[in-house]
């Protein structure tokens, strides 16, 4: 947007003074929701006119109303221009085969129950796919539930569609000329800000490196911005309803980065050792560098979105290269070391007085594991940074044939993968889907059933609460029926009286859009629900007037709605969000500690073979992991988005999701260890191996009994040791690796020791966690406590002897 509120697509709504615009900015960013209500506000009544006035056609008046207010009001889609064009016009084609479908299923009672329970659930479902897709959900099954409901024989078929294609091109209209919000894409925007500041990090590092007192507060003053990009990151992925991806190559591979940003804020966050070795510190130094000019470039990429003639290339060169040489570097050096012959250790007589080869290799190494683990994730972020701006750049052809860059996955493995991921008990979007669509269908069985006249109002209401789960619906009944009856005092006696004075009617139906189109960033929920009833007492009122007796039918079949949606979410899911992402956060730390698990026994089997065993398992296990990741990705947004007083502080849960994501991402960085692994001889690495094997079954089980505790299945686990058993067999093993001097023997004597310190940085995940899982895991014990108190409390009929006045279960009174 430019200075001065000129171009860059602003709106200009009067001339509001500057503190209330100030205002309404700050609650509505971009005016999105503003330029919304506007483009309905003015769009619905003029297409009404058009086809009401102008054509004198009720039918078809009805379906262009609605159609134009749902597919400009209820949907937005971001991104480029074309994007838009392309997404409402396929939402256009879609909402008119709903159409049709509905007024086909609206004739039968039993194949309107079945009909939409089953198209029901395929666009909730559906969802799962991508968030344009999500959010255009309530347009699509708005465009089944009304003709549905209002019925119609097969002849008002073309009457129904020509009325559905009018307020679709007005919808069109409104997209491409009226106010269109300027591209924006806060994850792209926040994903840049992020790295470029984590590479301000890495460089502020660097430069203390010489002389730490003399950029101290540089330092400090890098590091909380660092760690505030990454949190305002988080905070931008987490603030939408829905995952904010597509089944595009560039939405999804920006959504890639959001995990792997927030495990390099996590690899930074561990404190850099110094070594002590001038020429071991200048190899770190050196990597630091090269990940700084990559991670610098990728931001820069990402922010610009354009393409550029080598990309990312040299920079990715650059970074391999001295990734390269500080691994060559570690096993030239170190054999060297080995030479020196070491002061014998005299432990009666003092400290020794000189470091042994071993000593050296720990002191040498804990820099480097940290720079190998910071250049593995910034070349996996500059991978897809690469694939989400060369995507885009692609010409129309090359999308049309289906080319994808080098590395990238298709829409449809993609598309499959999120499906088979939530084909499980424990999803919560699973669980959704099917609650709103055994919903859906009974509100309109029960619509058809009691023979109200306006049955479209009970689907309508049913709708209006299946964004919560049934622990929050309650309140959203309470809300949803007093808008209804605010909007009936409202608007009743406005329609009683104007009934005479339909101009007055017409000049009150963009006002009462305009309320509605506010609901989200200005009203509540109980206003837009009000200001929906006025929309529908006007519209009605001017297509059939029926003074007082619509206000009460509305207010009779809301309430019918909002009763069917509260018993079947009960039914559907009784423990509500928290109990859902305490069950899925179990499967995903149990996944994710057996995917680690695989790629230490992978690890350690080529310790002295070069077979890649268990490659295969390994692969299963990512997929396992990463489908678990996308569960509880839901079940968090759910959780977020439930209302109610949350039970756990959100910095405890956002630290167990995150922790999800470390413990996946560092069983990656353990397979990519190995993957680089020459043949390397036996030499006896046996006691070692079975030491980090050990090791690891200590990491994954607290893991999994961390899972279990948070999904109600046992006590929280004890705090984790601060440091492995391992270390004697492990330098044992790299002390003899070191004494035979091949260059193999060190290389694999290097990458056990790095083994060794992911699963020690696995340790120190385990104790920042450990406070988050004994409170969420208490809460859990606490909530089942109170589940079967209350059921133990409750008896249906209560017995004879409870009724007297004696102890449940003792002997009737003679």
């Amino acid at each position: 947007m430019t200075r001065g509120g000129r171009g860059g697509g602003r709106i200009h709504p009067g001339r509001a003074p500057g503190g209330a615009l100030r205002w309404l900015r700050g609650r509505d960013p971009g005016l999105a929701a503003l330029r919304r209500a506007l483009r309905a506000a003015i769009l619905t009544p003029s297409v009404l006119a058009v086809t009401y006035v102008g054509l004198g056609r009720p039918d078809i008046a009805v379906f262009a109303a609605f159609g134009s207010l749902v597919l400009t009001l209820f949907v937005d889609f971001g991104g480029p221009m074309r994007e838009r064009i392309a997404g409402q016009a396929a939402l256009i084609l879609a909402t008119t085969v709903m159409t049709c479908l509905g007024t086909l299923a609206g004739r039968t009672l039993w194949l309107t129950g079945t009909v939409t329970f089953v198209i029901a659930f395929c666009v909730l479902f559906s969802g799962i796919v991508s968030s344009a897709l999500a959010g255009a959900t309530t347009s699509l099954l708005f465009a089944y539930i009304l003709p549905v409901t209002l019925g119609g024989p097969l002849h008002a078929i073309p009457a129904h569609v020509i009325g559905w294609a009018l307020g679709g091109a007005a919808s069109m209209i409104a997209v491409t000329l009226m106010w269109p919000v300027p591209v924006s894409e806060p994850l792209r925007a926040s994903g840049a800000r992020a790295c470029a500041l984590l590479a301000g990090r890495l460089r502020a590092e660097v430069d203390c490196a010489p002389d730490p007192a003399a950029h101290d507060h540089a330092l400090e003053t890098a590091v909380r911005q660092a760690e505030e990009g990454v949190s305002d990151l988080r905070k931008t992925f987490y603030g939408t309803p829905y995952r904010p991806t597509g089944l595009s190559l560039s939405s999804r591979a920006v959504v890639r980065l959001v995990d792997q940003v927030i495990w390099l804020g996590s690899v930074l966050h561990q404190d850099p050792r110094r070594s002590g070795d001038p020429l071991s510190e200048l190899l770190v130094c050196e990597t630091k560098m090269a990940t700084v000019e990559l991670l610098e470039h990728s931001a820069a990429l990402l922010h610009a979105d354009v393409s550029v003639p080598h990309g990312l290339g040299p920079q990715v060169t650059r970074l391999e290269q001295a990734r390269a040489g500080l691994e060559e570097s570690m096993l030239g050096l170190l054999p060297r070391r080995s030479a020196v012959p070491a002061a014998p250790a005299d432990r009666g007589s003092g400290p020794a007085t000189a470091p042994g080869p071993t000593d050296a290799l720990i002191g040498s190494l804990g820099p480097s594991f940290r720079a190998q683990s910071m250049s593995f994730v910034v070349r996996a972020i500059a991978g897809n940074i690469q694939i989400a701006v060369t995507a885009r750049q692609r010409s129309g052809r090359d999308r049309l044939l289906g080319r994808r860059p080098p590395g990238s996955d298709s829409a449809l493995s993609s598309a499959r993968e999120r499906f088979a991921a939530h084909l499980s008990r424990n999803s919560v979007w699973l669980h959704n889907s099917l609650r709103g669509a055994a919903a859906l269908s009974l509100a309109v069985v029960v619509a058809h059933l009691t023979g109200l006249g306006h049955a479209f109002w009970v689907a309508s209401g049913t709708l209006a609460v299946l964004r919560s789960n049934a622990v929050g619906t309650g309140q959203t009944v309470q809300r949803a029926l007093l808008g209804t009856v605010l909007g009936f005092v409202v608007g009743a006696p406005l329609i009683l009286a104007l009934g005479a004075r339909p101009v007055v009617l017409w000049l009150l139906l963009p006002l009462a859009i305009i309320l509605v189109g506010m609901e989200t960033a200005v009203t509540a929920f109980t206003a837009g629900q009000a200001g929906f009833t006025v929309v529908l007492l006007v519209l009605f009122s001017i297509l059939h007037p029926e003074g007082w007796q619509l206000g009460l039918v509305r207010i009779e079949d809301v309430a019918l709605g909002c009763a069917v949606s509260l018993v079947v979410g009960l039914l559907f899911w009784p423990l509500g969000a928290a109990a859902a992402l305490g069950r899925v956060l179990c499967d995903a730390l149990g996944d994710g500690a057996r995917y680690l698990r695989g790629a230490v026994v992978t690890g350690v089997a080529l310790c002295d073979r070069a077979r890649a065993s268990g490659s295969a398992s390994g692969d299963d296990d990512r997929r396992r992991a990463l489908a678990s990741a996308r569960r509880l990705d839901d079940a968090f947004r759910e959780y977020l988005a439930e209302r109610g007083t949350k039970r756990l502080a959100l910095a405890d849960v956002t630290a167990l999701v995150d922790a999800v994501a470390i413990l996946r991402l560092t069983a990656d960085a353990v397979t990519d260890l190995w993957s680089r692994a020459g043949h390397a001889p036996e030499n006896g690495r046996a006691e070692a191996g079975h030491e980090i094997l050990d090791s690891c079954q200590s990491v994954t089980s607290w893991f999994e009994s961390a899972g279990r505790a948070l999904a109600g299945g046992g006590a929280a686990p004890g705090r984790p040791p601060s440091r492995p058993v391992v270390d004697a067999a492990l330098y044992e093993s790299v002390s003899r690796d070191l004494r035979a001097g091949s260059e193999q023997g060190t290389a694999t004597a290097v990458r056990m020791v790095w083994m060794a310190d992911h699963l020690d940085t696995m340790r120190r995940l385990q104790a920042e966690i450990d406070g988050p899982v004994r409170a969420a895991a208490a809460s859990t014990r606490r909530q089942r406590g109170r589940g079967r108190r209350l059921r133990a409390g409750v008896t249906w009929p209560r017995p004879p002897a409870a009724r007297a006045g004696a102890r449940p279960g003792s002997p009737p009174r003679g």
